[in-house]
């Protein structure tokens, strides 16, 4: 077996639970979290603190979380101070409040039995080995919401009370409740609400300008130099944002795209190893779709499958696609549609999630509009179209 180039340097960068050491656009919410908890590194048994942050799939909570858990041991070391972090999805335990608890005493104390307690009972061992060994605990419950769903109240305000249970013995125990909706919390009755919503941090969803600076950072560290073109990086985001923001779809989208380039042993990672790592996925255009289409229609977007199997890039213009057009309205012997019928076209197809378009330029210069397929591989789709117009003439 011949050697392979790859071009990966470090995948690993690419994998869900990897946690940059710096976090784009999340600088601000990262410093919040630092303040909210500041007091751990001066007073840690005189308060506890609770923040909830919420936001969108993809926004960063879990990383976020995560680079404020362990920066903040750092400090805590430097101080002297005993603290731990522990985070855990609520999601993988069931949402049972019993299975979450046993699992941070677990991480403590590793010997603790695994059954035959109750959630009040390991809560009790969880503060008493605090105590004892002079610790401050930040427990992160990564998707509360399913917490709220499957136990209720009571669950939640036995957690956010627990302190007030425990007068005049040190404060050990804080909580970051990590959450997509926070309309799940009006499930609780009030006062079970109001010991959660005091300091809640949201997160925005990513523009496309951000997206492309969180993928750069990632890229640089996961691929050999010249592999990712640009454009690649910028088509990314622009799939990512049409994904509602969603940063984890888009670095997930590159290491798609990466195994395509290997498995096709190409050195650089092309705009069309983006679109297969999409339809992958996402499987947009189905065959009935195509035949569907009028044969104009179909001819247009052969065009376009054209520009892009042909030039390697991600984008495209309209003026482009209409030469393309003109060549395969010569080829199958048609007289081309209008220019306004091409846009027509291209709108149409945009509604499908076809083609897609962006502003591209700015006001002193000119806006033009950038064309680009997303989710589906312009060689194999090519391919179909031709077929199909094959068919279709006979």
């Amino acid at each position: 077996m011949r050697f392979r180039h790859s071009v990966f340097k470090d995948e690993a960068k690419l994998d869900i639970n990897y946690i940059p050491e710096h976090l784009p656009h999340r600088e601000k919410e990262h410093r919040l979290l630092t303040e909210f908890f500041n007091f751990i590194l001066n007073f840690p048994e005189k308060m506890t603190q609770r923040v909830i942050v919420t936001g969108e799939i993809g926004t960063g909570k879990t990383a976020l979380c995560q680079r404020f858990g362990a920066n903040m041991t750092i400090e805590a070391n430097k101080h002297g101070v005993n603290f731990r972090y522990i985070h855990v999805n609520c999601r993988e335990y069931r949402g049972k409040l019993s299975l979450i608890l046993q699992h941070a005493v677990n991480v403590l104390m590793p010997n603790f039995p695994k059954r035959g307690f109750s959630a009040e009972e390991i809560l009790g061992t969880l503060l008493q080995n605090l105590d004892e060994e002079n610790t401050h605990l930040i427990l992160a419950l990564d998707e509360f919401d399913v917490l709220i769903e499957n136990e209720g109240a009571d669950a939640v305000y036995n957690l956010t009370r627990l302190q007030e249970m425990r007068s005049g013995k040190p404060q050990r125990l804080s909580f970051i409740f990590i959450m997509r909706d926070l309309s799940v919390t009006k499930r609780l009755d009030d006062s079970a609400r109001s010991t959660l919503q005091r300091n809640i941090i949201r997160l925005e969803k990513y523009g496309k300008d951000q997206l492309v600076d969180i993928l750069n950072e990632r890229v640089q560290l996961a691929f050999e130099p010249a592999t990712i073109p640009e454009d690649v990086v910028s088509f990314a985001a622009d799939i990512a944002q049409n994904e509602s923001g969603n940063a984890r779809f888009a670095i997930e989208l590159l290491w798609r795209a990466g195994k395509y380039a290997d498995a096709e042993d190409q050195r650089v990672v092309t705009p069309d190893c983006l679109r297969k790592a999409v339809s992958s996925i996402i499987p947009t255009l189905q065959k009935n779709e195509i035949e569907s289409l009028n044969f104009h229609e179909k001819l247009f977007l052969l065009a376009a499958a054209e520009v892009f199997k042909d030039k390697e890039k991600a984008y495209a213009t309209l003026m482009e696609i209409e030469k393309a057009y003109a060549v395969a309205c010569e080829e199958f012997e048609e007289q081309p549609n209008s220019h306004t019928m091409l846009w027509k076209y291209v709108q149409m197809f945009s509604a499908l999630g076809i083609l897609k378009t962006e502003i591209s330029g700015t006001a002193q210069r000119g806006r033009s509009t950038l064309i680009y397929l997303p989710a589906v591989s312009a060689e194999e789709l090519t391919q179909t179209l031709r077929a199909s117009l094959q068919r279709g003439r006979k």
